[in-house]
């Protein structure tokens, strides 16, 4: 958000002389590690942002809608966002829900790519 701030304060022409953001955040988890049911939860998210400016208020509060609007963490923590994950374990891709609760041994999944695992 400093960065935004920032920078569309310089695209609009209102000099912020100083600026200081507060962020707490909470969260949560829950379950078992030991039966793979951990979840943990963001609870939420509070800011206090102070400036210091000279400007008009309404010239401060354009600059800040803007920051806000294009600030890509708040942004992303805002609205759904997709994650997509791969890995990859001694250099070959594999699937961690496939191999769920299975025992492995040297000639099992575990060794090998996702693609023979899906052959």
């Amino acid at each position: 958000m400093l960065t935004q701030l920032s920078r569309y304060g310089e695209m609009l022409k209102v000099r912020v002389e100083k600026a200081k953001i507060h962020v707490r955040a909470r969260f949560k988890s829950e379950g078992s590690v030991l039966r793979e049911t951990l979840r943990a939860a963001g609870l939420g998210f509070e800011m206090r942002c102070e400036l210091r400016s000279n400007a008009a208020p309404e010239k401060v509060a354009a600059v800040v809608r803007n920051a806000e609007n294009g600030c890509y963490v708040m942004q992303t923590i805002l609205k759904p966002t997709p994650v997509e994950s791969r890995f990859a374990l001694n250099g070959n891709e594999f699937d961690p829900a496939l191999l769920r609760g299975e025992r492995t041994s040297s000639s099992s999944a575990l060794g090998k790519s996702l693609p023979a695992l899906l052959a």
